[in-house]
This record gives structure tokens, sequence and C-alpha cells, in this order.
């Protein structure tokens, strides 16, 4: 692993959810990189285990785990299963989640709470059982990857829409209640090229309505996160970063 001036991970132990594909993957490999020690979750092992063997054939330490991150007895399993193998975790990254569009009025239960149940449901259940311990111990950061769509008109995804606002107004209300040991914040993301935008439109992969008129690249949010979850950003908590190009 190549030491990084700026951002040292040495002897940490960072948890992502998601973290076998997509920006996930990304904030996997830059962790590992600069010397944490990585739990990869996510629905399927194998992906995770692939994700590991890279981790380890560079030297690192890295632990798979296959689970589903909208249901809380999955998550109060991977945090068991953190803590026996590593006996800590000092920075947690929500990232997991789904956004499928569909008209609000075609929207069925089973859609809704599986949308709600990922991207609000299982980031709260792990941020307040890893938080509540982090907080009794030495602390820790939380990073929880919110969207663009928690904050502006968003039709077709409205479900996505309002679990990321409720996120946003978790990440808020948790900094408070693990202070001062544990910051939390979220990353406001929005359009990035990853293998989901292989399904985008031609044109859209090529200019988004934003400021620098473009998706972002993969390595514009893992620079965010990084930043959040190092002690460079020891007296940032509560925040909702928007990472998006400029969308305002």
């Amino acid at each position: 692993m190549t030491p990084d001036p700026l951002f040292d991970f040495t002897g940490k132990v960072v948890l992502v959810t998601g973290g076998s594909r997509g920006l996930g993957y990304r904030m996997v490999r830059a962790f590992a990189a600069r010397g944490a020690d990585v739990i990869i979750a996510s629905r399927k092992l194998e992906n995770c285990e692939k994700v590991a063997d890279e981790i380890r054939a560079l030297g690192g330490r890295a632990l798979a785990v296959g689970m589903h991150a909208g249901r809380w007895a999955d998550c109060d399993a991977l945090v068991e299963q953190a803590y026996a193998e590593f006996g800590r975790i000092d920075v947690l990254v929500n990232n997991a989640g789904m956004s499928p569009a569909c008209p609000s009025h075609e929207v069925s239960e089973a859609l809704f709470d599986s949308v709600l149940n990922l991207n609000f449901k299982g980031p709260f259940r792990l941020a307040s059982q890893v938080g509540h311990r982090m907080a009794a111990s030495g602390g820790g950061a939380i990073i929880n990857i919110s969207s663009i769509a928690s904050t502006r008109s968003s039709p077709g995804v409205v479900p996505y829409s309002g679990a990321k606002a409720a996120l946003n107004a978790m990440t808020v209300s948790l900094a408070r209640e693990y202070a001062p040991k544990v910051r939390v914040n979220a990353i406001v993301a929005g359009p990035f090229l990853t293998d989901i935008a292989e399904a985008w439109e031609p044109d859209k992969r090529e200019s988004q309505p934003v400021a620098l008129g473009r998706p972002g690249l993969p390595e514009e949010i893992v620079t965010a996160v990084l930043m959040l979850a190092s002690p460079s950003s020891s007296y940032t908590t509560g925040v909702l970063l928007p990472v998006d190009g400029g969308s305002g």
C-alpha cells in the first residue's frame, strides 16, 4: 500500500455497505490503499469475496460479508461479525442503496418498502448500533451516502427521494446524539459514472444539467469520503455535503 500524507488510515477498520461494486467498490479500494482494514458488505457474498481477495493480494486485511443492508437482522449480524473479527469499527460508510424509477401511482407496497428499507431503515440500524459502540469507546466517523433527489424535485423516484431525505434528517440528529466522540455526516451525491451509468442514454453519460456540465467520476466522490472519514475534518459533523457538480 502506498502511503498518503493527507489521508492515512493505517490501523483503522472501515465498513462499507454496497462495497462490492460501483462507488462502494471505489471507496473500499481507496481506504485499503491508505492502510485501512476493510469490511466489504453486500448482498452477494461471492462478489464481496472477489473484492476482499483483491485487497489481500495487495497486502491488506479484508473481511467479506454477504448481507441485505435493508434488513435489521442482517445489519445486526454484520456488526457482530465485524467486531468479532476486528474488535471495533472506526469508520462506517452507509453506501448501499437503490433508486428504481416508477410512476408514483404504480408503486406497489412491496417496492415502497424495499426502497425505504435499503435507503433508510437499514442505514439507521447500522448507524445506531455502530454509533452507540463508537461513542462508548474511542469514537469514530459515520458517512451516509445521500442523493440530490433528497433536496430537489424528483418525479418518478418519490419513495427514493423521501428515503434519502429521511437519511439526511437522521444524519443531523445522530451527529448530536453521538457527539462529541462520533462525527456523522452525509454526502449528497449527484450523477456519477459507475457501472449503473452504463444503462443511461449515451448523452447523459456525456452531459448533465449541472454547473460543471457533466457527470462525476468515481474518484471525485471518493476524495470527499476520505476527507469526512479522516482527522482532517475533526470539526465537521452534522453536515450534508453536496458533491454534485453544482446542481443548485
